[in-house]
């Protein structure tokens, strides 16, 4: 019954938006078939006078006077009287077969002339001609008056089109399913079992409610979806519609917030309106930092649009009144710079973290997207999942897709190790490029890479190394991947010497090979990590002669009123700080190229293989390095 109601009225709707269409349309035609006629009317006489003009311009000029001279010399053969123009039309003997003389006779009725004609024997005639000069002038006004009436309607019209645009303005953009068909339910999620669980307790609440109240539990009124981009909070909004079986209502934070003031605040309530008048429902926002950011960091520190429509968003969530029956869930991968009194419980009761999936959770993820494409039967989806630690469910969605083009570009049948090898290097990497040819920037770039390999190998506490390379993808000439260790939550400040270390391998590698004046630009973007990495070492995590000090700004808009940055540290504490950043890496550098120097011979031997294969896997390169160093520096800054 719900749905026929909700049909009829979405077919109401759809006839009352057509039925202005048709009415303009018809009268854009009016107006149209009005000027033309208009055109008609006005040039057709004006033509036939023109004609009649032309006519009379190439007849010879004849007066009243000469015509009864002629009479009386009996020189006239017919006449033909029109009262109506008075003029006369006029037939000389011997020029019977020349046009007519016309000539005005000043009288309908001419006594004169008619006495005259008769009186002289001459044959005549009399014939009115029809005058429809008042008819046209008459039929043309009132075509004038028909046109400005259509004029003022359609000026009416398109000023009503625009007030009810206006009006419009201010209502929900949310789509609106009855019954949400997106094709998805909680089968096609994977990897994020714990808050799969969550939500499929909300769609319980939705579906049995009777469940829950009759022991005094609450529905959740709104569940926060916390977590990186890719990980898969849109798709479980998508199942839980797919599998409550309730009105759903989706929007985007951003669609809220226009540049008029108040547009944002008057469509939340357009959009909690029409969920209360389809309770029990649904409502995803999603990216809800667009509209949810904390109030108070605008630049001028005023109200602006923004805090005006979270107000309203905050009221309508759990104001006065309340929304019985209004389940929201919204999605954001910024939680930090959402308002406090949004993530409170009564609003979101629930905040569900959607984090990256482990090695079981990868596998999951990889079986779903595998459903419908042909593999080989010797991939491991297993060995891919342990491969690719840190990888989104979005990341290992691309790879198979990826690999599925490959395949199809090769002409093969089924996706093989090799496609898939090839998808994960393209999502990492990016497209391969031409490979280099042996010159000296290949060989540089040959020490770059194993700098790197050698010292992170090395250096313990290190992430394993999966492979060094020299064919160039996407911006970078030469690529060394390393895969860090699943079970790493937390870094050690070991770790993360090592991992500075291995960072400027590529450096150090380059100045004792090839000396000083040889160093290139190559190793910017390992400089800017490095420094990155010390910083938060000292200013974050407290791991450095100042002692465990957050000194880092959290604030999310460092700026003050008049956009200028704001420090918060005085000109001393910066100098210790950039002081303590430069011991560290200075450290690290040292142990950097004390493993370059003492393992020189390896290095050497390892960038000639690496010439010649351009690629060796990280297992080949452990054991060529064991072959041919011995090294097991301990890292820690000297004091």
């Amino acid at each position: 019954m719900k749905k026929a109601v909700n049909a009829g009225m979405k077919q109401k709707q759809k006839e009352s938006t057509q039925k202005p269409n048709i009415a303009s349309r018809y009268l854009k035609s009016l107006v149209a078939s009005l000027l033309i006629g208009q055109t008609l009317l006005t040039v057709a006489p004006a033509q036939a006078q023109g004609k009649r003009d032309n006519l009379q311009q190439k007849q010879q000029e004849y007066s009243y006077s000469q015509l009864l001279k002629d009479i009386e010399q009996g020189k006239v053969e017919k006449a033909t009287l029109d009262p109506t123009l008075q003029r006369a039309q006029v037939i000389l003997k011997g020029q019977e077969k020349e046009p007519p003389k016309d000539v005005e006779v000043f009288s309908g009725e001419n006594p004169e002339l008619v006495a005259k004609l008769k009186a002289n024997g001459v044959e005549f005639d009399v014939q009115s001609s029809s005058d429809h000069s008042a008819v046209i002038g008459i039929m043309t006004n009132l075509l004038v008056l028909f046109l400005l009436f259509g004029i003022v309607i359609v000026i009416l019209r398109r000023s009503a089109n625009a007030s009810g645009q206006a009006m419009n303005f201010g209502k929900s953009r949310a789509r609106f399913q009855m019954e949400a068909k997106t094709g998805i339910n909680f089968e096609d999620v994977a990897g994020i079992d714990e808050a799969k669980e969550e939500l499929q307790e909300v769609v319980t609440f939705l579906k049995q409610p009777e469940k829950f109240t009759a022991i005094g539990a609450k529905i959740p009124k709104g569940v926060l979806l916390i977590g990186p981009p890719g990980t898969g909070k849109t798709l479980l909004a998508k199942a839980i519609a797919g599998e409550a079986a309730v009105p759903f209502f989706s929007i985007s934070g951003s669609e809220f917030v226009e540049m008029f003031v108040g547009v944002g605040a008057s469509r939340v309530r357009d959009l909690f309106k029409k969920a209360k008048e389809n309770a029990p429902c649904l409502v995803f926002i999603d990216e809800i930092d667009a509209v949810g950011r904390q109030r108070g960091v605008s630049y001028g520190g005023g109200n602006d649009e923004r805090e005006q429509t979270l107000n309203q968003l905050l009221t309508e969530m759990d104001g006065f009144e309340g929304n019985n029956g209004i389940i929201i869930i919204a999605a954001t991968n910024r939680p930090d710079v959402l308002d406090v009194a949004l993530m409170r419980p009564g609003r979101f009761d629930r905040q569900v973290i959607v984090d990256y999936p482990d090695m079981k959770g990868r596998l999951g993820i990889l079986e779903v997207h595998a459903r419908n494409k042909r593999i080989d039967s010797a991939v491991s989806l297993e060995a891919i999942a342990r491969r690719t630690p840190g990888f989104t469910g979005a990341d290992l969605a691309n790879v198979l897709n990826e690999a599925a083009i490959f395949t199809a570009r090769r002409r093969k049948e089924a996706i093989t190790s090799q496609e898939i090898n090839d998808a994960i290097d393209r999502v990492v990497a990016g497209m391969e490029g031409t490979p280099l040819v042996d010159s000296k920037a290949k060989r540089l770039i040959a020490y770059h890479e194993i700098g790197h390999a050698i010292v992170a190998t090395l250096c313990p506490g290190h992430d394993t190394l999966e492979k060094v390379t020299l064919v160039p993808r996407g911006q970078a000439r030469g690529l060394t991947w390393f895969t860090p260790d699943e079970e790493q939550g937390l870094m050690s400040r070991s770790q993360i010497l090592a991992r500075i270390s291995g960072l400027l391998g590529g450096r150090v590698a380059e100045e004792v090979i090839f000396g000083d004046t040889e160093i290139t630009t190559g190793a910017g973007n390992d400089i800017e990590k490095i420094t990155y990495l010390a910083r938060q070492m000292v200013t974050r995590f407290g791991m450095s002669d100042l002692g465990p000090v957050a000194l880092e700004d959290d604030t999310d808009n460092p700026y003050d009123w008049f956009g200028r940055r704001s420090d918060q540290h005085s000109l001393e504490l910066a100098a210790k700080i950039d002081s303590q950043i430069r011991t560290i890496i200075n450290h690290c550098y040292a142990v950097s190229k004390e493993i370059i120097e003492e393992n020189r011979a390896a290095i050497d031997r390892l960038v000639d293989l690496l010439i010649e294969k351009e690629t060796i896997e990280g297992d080949e390169f452990r054991k060529l390095v064991s072959e041919y160093t011995q090294s097991d520096k301990k890292l820690a800054v000297s004091h």
